[in-house]
């Protein structure tokens, strides 16, 4: 997936202008991209259009303007994009009460062993997470995954295979199948690099 350039970013007047209308669409193609395993994970599968996001809101939030700046956060965000072939995602940990955060994150300490993605119910992905964001003693509420694909699992899932994902942690075991917009979505990530492009375009300018 092409990483997003500076050619990508709107400036800081014309963002403003349209940010609220450009969060809409955001939040309306995230629909096709998220999806909840349980109660307590959250995963975003990554493409052009919520890496620009994010970046963008970055660069607005800490008025950052500098050329140079700028391209040191692409770099970073960047980094999320998945590679030839892969599905990446961001998980996030989701718990409401924040006085009990780090008790329940060190029940999930060791999930980075304990993540799969599904296909077709027979063919398992583990998910490869960041390294330096979990240890033996500490698990950070945000993890960043990757799923590489073999060449069978991308000819399944362009076939329409279902796909789910599967968490067996001995304090968290969930299972949840993917719903079909999202699936259809990452089948085309895999299929065309012009679908994530237009994805962008869309979230971007509208239309």
């Amino acid at each position: 997936m092409r990483p997003i350039g500076l050619e990508d970013v709107l400036g800081r007047e014309r963002y403003g202008a349209e940010r609220d209308a450009i969060r809409r669409r955001i939040i309306a193609h995230k629909r096709t991209r998220r999806v909840a395993v349980g109660d307590r994970l959250s995963f975003l599968f990554e493409d052009q259009a919520t890496i620009w996001y994010q970046t963008q809101e970055m660069l607005w939030i800490e008025h950052i303007t500098d050329l140079d700046a700028i391209r040191e956060e692409l770099a970073v965000y960047n980094e999320i994009l998945p590679g030839p072939g892969a599905l990446s995602a961001t998980l996030l940990i989701e718990i409401e009460d924040q006085s009990g955060l780090r008790e329940e994150l060190n029940r999930l300490i060791g999930i980075d062993e304990h993540v799969t993605l599904e296909v077709g119910g027979e063919l398992g992905v583990a998910a490869a997470f960041e390294a330096g964001r979990q240890t033996a003693e500490k698990l950070s509420a945000v993890q960043y995954v990757r799923f590489p694909l073999a060449a069978e699992a991308r000819r399944r899932i362009a076939a329409g295979s279902p796909l789910a994902l599967a968490v067996a942690h001995p304090n968290y075991r969930v299972r949840a199948p993917l719903p079909e917009a999202v699936r259809a979505s990452l089948a085309a990530d895999l299929a065309d690099p012009a679908a994530a492009e237009e994805a962008l375009r869309r979230v971007r300018d509208g239309g």
